[in-house]
């Protein structure tokens, strides 16, 4: 069984369709070769009392929590007043990060700037790479900000304390010439045989019918027989490539 993440995705500029949402791929992608699977991604307004609702709730079902969004200085940047309200603490200022501004921005320091200094109360500032820059982490919650470059450099920054011996998810894929109501019952057999391996199958759009079919899972060899099985099902025209 392999441990489990969420994404809480935070921002008015996303549900209004301002700026596209990246953050959510970018763990999907990072987690797989630690064998962490993503189960659920929630998008949300900047709100206090939907993210404090939202970070309890997704905190106790998952080993881990990433919040992307509202960490800023303006006026909607108000996750970690959620965070606290969740947790029941208190919003404190942190003099370690307030020194890290101060000597950022010298002269051109501000009361906005300062806001970022504030974390909730217990909060561990964890350096990974980014020592100038540490990232706000609560338990199984790790706090990023939401634009995207930030968010990926701060992401890789946590894949060394998100390592834990688990196997890597192994993907094999198959695209097949046909259209998915040929594979439907081809696949059904598959999915009842290996009931360890997720498959998916992705149709395309062109000319002639295509469908590109996954298998995913935990064990090389259980993923690689659920492809042989369904290869070896196929019409051997059907098969357009295969890795």
């Amino acid at each position: 069984m392999s441990r489990t993440a969420a994404v809480l995705v935070i921002g008015n500029e996303i549900l209004s369709g301002k700026v596209r949402e990246a953050n959510a791929l970018a763990v999907a992608v990072a987690l797989r070769p630690l064998g962490i699977a993503l189960r659920r991604v929630v998008v949300i307004p900047d709100d206090v009392d939907a993210i404090a609702a939202e970070v309890n709730a997704l905190r106790a079902t998952h080993d881990f929590v990433f919040t992307s969004g509202g960490v800023g200085p303006t006026h909607d940047d108000v996750t970690v007043a959620g965070i606290a309200r969740g947790l029941g603490r208190a919003v404190v200022r942190s003099a370690e990060v307030e020194g890290k501004l101060r000597s950022h921005y010298g002269a051109r320091l501000t009361e906005g700037h300062l806001r970022m200094a504030d974390v909730v109360d217990g909060t561990e500032l964890w350096a990974g790479a980014s020592p100038d820059w540490p990232t706000m982490v609560l338990g199984n919650v790790f706090v990023l900000p939401g634009v995207p470059e930030i968010f990926a450099y701060k992401l890789a920054g946590l894949v060394p304390r998100l390592r834990g011996g688990d196997a890597p998810f192994v993907l094999r894929s198959v695209e097949c010439r046909a259209d998915e109501g040929h594979l439907a019952p081809l696949l059904d057999a598959v999915v009842a045989a290996f009931p360890d391996v997720a498959v998916g199958s992705y149709p395309g759009w062109g000319s002639e019918p295509r469908v590109r079919i996954t298998f995913d899972g935990l064990d090389a060899t259980r993923v690689g027989a659920a492809l042989t099985a369904f290869e070896s099902s196929l019409p051997p025209d059907w098969i357009v490539a295969s890795d």
